[in-house]
């Protein structure tokens, strides 16, 4: 097996957390997509996410499943742990991760 290789395929926006009628989840995060080289949305199930607060600390996630049908561009995306809510409204980078 070679080297990982980062391929970034786009960037989009953190929208809102994903909530329910039991509460928020705090580690799950919607994004709407602004810029992409794929197509659908689908295809970015599984891409890796990473957000920069201003404080330097990196929130790494990966897209989980794609929000309603797909037409509106937004994506679930869940963090390995609870990013705070100043993060919310800012860019997210979207990469995917292959070995060559």
């Amino acid at each position: 097996m070679g080297p990982r290789v980062l391929m970034e395929l786009g960037e989009g926006v953190a929208v809102n957390y994903r909530v329910g009628s039991g509460g928020q989840n705090a580690n799950q995060v919607l994004v709407r997509i602004l810029s992409t080289i794929l197509k659908r949305p689908h295809n970015l199930v599984g891409a890796r996410v990473v957000i920069k607060s201003s404080d330097g600390r990196t929130y790494s996630g990966r897209v989980s499943k794609v929000h309603g049908s797909g037409r509106n561009g937004v994506v679930v995306v869940r963090f390995n742990r609870n990013i705070p809510g100043q993060l919310l409204g800012s860019r997210i980078s979207i990469y995917r991760v292959r070995s060559d």
